[in-house]
Parts: structure tokens; C-alpha cells; sequence
């Protein structure tokens, strides 16, 4: 739960603006620094939930790159916003 309203106070920071506008938040002190404090907020709830619940975080991201790897193939997938087996209409 508190992870999730950590994440919530991350999304904040982003809620209004534009893609551009997003790119350019950390060109600002005060807003970079608000940013990394909430994402230092994550990281920290997100690692507390991986110890409590005894997982392997490298092998985690190890595995799940391989099942992205092998459900989303770079020549059926690269570039595409929807997924490569959706049809197209």
C-alpha cells in the first residue's frame, strides 16, 4: 500500500504535463530534486516488499527479460504501440 502511494506522489510531478514538458522536469533544481526524492521513495518501498517477500531481484529482472524477449520478438514488435499479435482491425 505504501508503495503504491509513493508511486502516486512520483505520478504527481507528471500529472499535467506535456510529453515535452516531462522530459525537461529535471532542468529544474527544485522540481529534479522533488523527483528524485520520490523515486528514492520508490526504490526504497520497492526494495523493502522484495526482502519481506524473499525475491531475488536480479534474477527477477533477469527472468522477465527473457519472457519479454521471447512474448514480444524484436522483429515483430519494434516500433509497433499495439501488440504485434493484436490485429490490426
Amino acid at each position: 500500500m505504501a508503495l503504491s502511494g509513493e508511486v502516486g506522489e512520483l505520478m504527481e510531478h507528471f500529472q499535467w504535463l506535456t510529453p515535452d514538458e516531462s522530459t525537461q522536469i529535471m532542468d529544474e533544481p527544485k522540481a529534479a530534486a522533488a523527483v528524485a526524492d520520490e523515486v528514492a521513495d520508490v526504490l526504497v518501498y520497492l526494495l523493502r516488499l522484495a526482502d519481506v517477500l524473499d525475491i531475488d531481484l536480479t534474477a527477477a529482472v533477469a527472468n522477465k527479460v527473457r519472457k519479454n524477449r521471447e512474448k514480444y520478438p524484436v522483429d515483430a514488435a519494434k516500433g509497433r504501440a499495439r501488440k504485434y499479435y493484436e490485429d490490426e482491425g
